[in-house]
C-alpha cells in the first residue's frame, strides 16, 4: 500500500512518493489498470510465486485507514504482511529504510492507517524526503506537498531503489518480525 493524495494536483509532490514507488513496483509486474474498490485503487499481481495487492488510497493522506482497513479486512492479509510505503520527512532525500511495527513519527497517514488497523504492527517501507529548515508546520505542510526540487532521473532512480527494496521484501519473504 502506498501512501499519497489523490488527484494530479498532487501526484508529484513528496507526500506521494509512496504512489510513485507503488506505480514503479506495478509497471515491473504489469498489474493493468487497478480498478476502484475499497476507497481506493486496487491492483493485483504476482510477485515470487505469491499474490500481492497493490492499493493507492483514494482518500487524503490523513484518512488512508478508511481504505486500508477494509481492503485489508476483505482480502483477510495478516498484518504481518501489510506494507505501507510512505515519505519520510526525518530522513534524507533517497534514504530508504524498512521498519515493522513502533513509532509512527508524528506522520498523519501512517496514524490513520494505525487508528484503522488497530495496531502499529505492520511494515513500513520509508522513503526520505528530507526536511526544511524549520518546524514551522506550515512551512512543513507546504513542503510535503511541494514537488521535488531534484532532477526527474534523481526521483526515478531513489522511486526505482524503493520498488526494489519492496520488491525483495516479498520475494525473500525478509518480513519477518
Amino acid at each position: 500500500m502506498g501512501l499519497g493524495n489523490p488527484g494530479p494536483r498532487y501526484a508529484n509532490t513528496r507526500h506521494n512518493v509512496g504512489f510513485l514507488v507503488l506505480e514503479e513496483l506495478g509497471r515491473r509486474l504489469g498489474v493493468g489498470r487497478p480498478t476502484k474498490r475499497f476507497g481506493g485503487l486496487l491492483a493485483f499481481g504476482e510477485l515470487g510465486g505469491r499474490r500481492v495487492a497493490l492499493l493507492w488510497p483514494q482518500t487524503f493522506m490523513n484518512e488512508a485507514g478508511r481504505a486500508v482497513s477494509p481492503a485489508r479486512g476483505a482480502l483477510k492479509v495478516p498484518l504481518e504482511r501489510l506494507c505501507v510505503v510512505h515519505d519520510e520527512l526525518d530522513l534524507p532525500f533517497g534514504e530508504i529504510r524498512v521498519k515493522f511495527g513502533g513509532g509512527l513519527a508524528g506522520h498523519n497517514g501512517l496514524k490513520s492507517v494505525a487508528v484503522h488497523l488497530g495496531s502499529r504492527e505492520f511494515w513500513r517501507l520509508r522513503v526520505g524526503i528530507g526536511r526544511p529548515p524549520t518546524t514551522d508546520p506550515e512551512i512543513v505542510s507546504r513542503y510535503v506537498l511541494s514537488p521535488f526540487s531534484v532532477g526527474r532521473g534523481e526521483l526515478a532512480a531513489v522511486v526505482e531503489e524503493a520498488a526494489n527494496r519492496l520488491q525483495t521484501l516479498v520475494e525473500e519473504d525478509e518480513r519477518q518480525p
